[in-house]
């Protein structure tokens, strides 16, 4: 499967179906993309993604949205039957809620998103027909400090992210854990690797345990930050961290001298220990 197909696949199995709120906003990004044709009576929403098209579904089923399912050789359709109900879970506002502002965010990556793998680019966008549409979600990832570009085509509007940061806080922001940590590993290892390539007088041997070591490192503080844990931890784990992201490339020994107290390799090896053990705790709780 895709990178994409494996985002989507991942946020269609939260189970939030009890939440109307949350749906409700999870329907109107869909609705908003370029992939929903409006017409009198009825919307189209139309989709190749399997996971995409079952969560649809699942969404109208249980917000009582009156469809209709069917398949057009390799798409798949939801005619979205316009009525009182269907309305008003199409009114555009920026509601104070912010996971129903996620929600909406999520729900038009989900209904026109894609996103290419971080081995081959960074890029991620999200196809609009209305420019009114764009901008609205535009202006509620800005709300979040998600920050994306936009591109006025003649058919289409499309938001994308070329940063390879602002990806990661996308991914985080509609809630694709699995996939964030995915995509922050190999964007980890690529930085890690383009630095550790301009060092000279090494042996590879040595470099290769530093990368391999160092990303695992890096990834530990890199989900503690995105979590918003990273000041819960004490000052002397706050303080290694803080210098193994400055400092990628380099070994413990060296990183335990840039200490304002330096100390050993043992010592700077606890440390990182303790903020795997941590970042494990937040993972699997």
């Amino acid at each position: 499967m895709s990178f994409s197909t494996d985002i989507k696949e991942e946020l269609s199995r939260v189970n939030n179906w009890k939440d109307k709120e949350i749906l409700s906003g999870e329907f109107l990004g869909y609705i908003l993309t370029g992939n929903t044709q409006d017409e009198k009576n009825f919307l189209e929403f139309i989709t190749e993604n399997e996971f995409n098209i079952e969560r649809f579904y699942k969404i109208l089923f249980n917000l009582q949205i009156d469809y209709e399912p069917n398949v057009r050789g390799k798409v798949f359709v939801a005619k979205i039957l316009k009525n009182v109900n269907t309305q008003k879970f199409m009114q555009i506002d920026m509601s104070e809620n912010q996971e129903k502002q996620k929600a909406i965010v999520k729900g038009a990556f989900m209904g026109a998103g894609s996103i290419t793998n971080p081995q081959k680019q960074y890029h991620l966008e999200i196809s609009f027909q209305e420019k009114n549409n764009a901008e609205y979600v535009l202006n509620v990832c800005k709300s979040f400090g998600v920050y994306l570009k936009v591109l006025e085509q003649e058919e289409k509007i499309l938001l994308y992210i070329k940063d390879s940061e602002e990806i990661s806080k996308f991914l985080a922001l509609i809630g694709s854990n699995k996939g964030m940590l995915a995509f922050e590993d190999v964007r980890i290892t690529k930085e890690i690797k383009n630095n550790v390539n301009r060092l000279v007088n090494c042996e590879t041997a040595n470099l290769n345990k530093i990368v391999n070591a160092s990303v695992n490192q890096i990834n530990d503080i890199k989900l503690i930050q995105k979590l918003n844990k990273f000041d819960e931890m004490p000052d002397y784990l706050k303080d290694i961290a803080i210098l193994r992201l400055e400092n990628p490339h380099i070994s413990l020994k060296a990183l335990g001298e840039k200490l304002e107290n330096p100390i050993g390799k043992s010592g700077v090896n606890h440390r990182l220990q303790k903020i795997h053990e941590y970042a494990e705790e937040l993972k699997n709780g």
